[in-house]
């Protein structure tokens, strides 16, 4: 058998697309961008590309939500740009990238790729009904490490793959960060791991909802949940 050191990472992992939003707060549906961040990354993490944006949420943003970006319904108002002008703009940007082939990685995907799709709705914009291929290092971290104990935020996870990040909570670290984590997935796991983007895309749907299935029984068995309630395990968006 070959050794794991000899194997390389995979294809996927030379080249990827990273995606992250801060918002008004945690309900897909009805709160809105503030910031957002697309970039791309090569196979060392470094940023060939960059692009953020702040938009005027056009409602306020609660204390909550400043406490953890830092920014204020004033600032917003003040310096962000024109809420559909933003959303149509980081439509076209992931657009851009999903057409050259590249995957784009966002931490716990479900909810950046809903909200934004929630928001182009509301805009007018035409939505990313379907992205692909997307990969999610929350879901793959569950699935190849699931019995390791503690939180799986960005900011521990990254911690536990030896990823820098630097001012967490804000959409240009946390993308960056969501992708160097991914490529140190790509690395640990590579024997593993698919060698396709849209293959490792289709095993995550699985995944996710297999994850969504388990957090549900243990939801239930401490009383968060009722008996009839499920945690959505829809991937990558709901």
């Amino acid at each position: 058998m070959e050794p794991l050191a000899l194997f390389r990472s995979p294809e996927w992992s030379r080249l990827i697309g990273v995606f992250d939003l801060e918002t008004t707060g945690v309900d897909v549906t009805s709160d809105r961008i503030v910031t957002a961040h697309v970039g791309v990354l090569d196979a060392g993490g470094t940023v060939l590309t960059a692009r953020d944006w702040l938009a005027d949420p056009g409602v306020p943003i609660p204390e909550g939500a400043t406490a953890v970006h830092g920014l204020t319904t004033e600032h917003a108002r003040a310096h962000g740009r024109p809420a559909r002008d933003v959303v149509g703009e980081i439509v076209d940007a992931l657009r851009g990238i999903l057409d050259a082939g590249i995957p784009i990685v966002a931490y716990n995907a479900p909810y950046d790729f809903s909200l934004l799709k929630n928001e182009a709705v509301r805009h007018g914009v035409e939505p990313i009904l379907a992205p692909a291929p997307v990969i999610d290092p929350l879901v793959v971290d569950k699935a190849y490490d699931r019995w390791r104990r503690g939180k799986r935020t960005l900011t521990v996870v990254a911690q536990h793959y030896a990823v820098r990040l630097d001012g967490a909570h804000e959409a240009s670290a946390d993308a960056v960060a969501a992708g160097r984590v991914a490529q140190a997935l790509a690395e640990r796991y590579a024997p593993w791991l698919p060698a396709s983007a849209h293959e490792l895309h289709t095993r995550q749907i699985s995944w996710a909802r297999a994850q969504a299935a388990s957090l549900t029984e243990y939801f239930i068995s401490i009383g968060r949940l009722d008996p009839d309630e499920t945690v959505d395990g829809s991937w990558p968006i709901r």
